[in-house]
């Protein structure tokens, strides 16, 4: 993995609650976007999450039972 994606990485994993953390997430959901890897739905989630620091963007994905393959390579990547 290249330094850009692990930097990636640890950015869609930011802490919920962290003051400017929706953003931080978004940024980085827009990148694995880009690069394939998450889906138009996914992003969504974060983009509506963007602004809700305190929001978990995955419990959004679980309550709305979409992503399952989004939430199962981000807990299975390398941290």
């Amino acid at each position: 993995m290249d330094e850009e994606s692990r930097h990636q990485w640890e950015l869609i994993r930011t802490p919920a609650g962290v003051e400017w953390s929706g953003r931080a997430r978004y940024a980085a959901a827009m990148y694995f976007y880009q690069k394939g890897i998450m889906a138009a739905d996914v992003l969504e989630v974060y983009r509506i999450c963007s602004r809700l620091d305190a929001e978990d963007p995955l419990s959004v994905l679980r309550r709305w039972k979409i992503g399952e393959d989004w939430i199962e390579k981000l807990e299975t990547t390398v941290k």
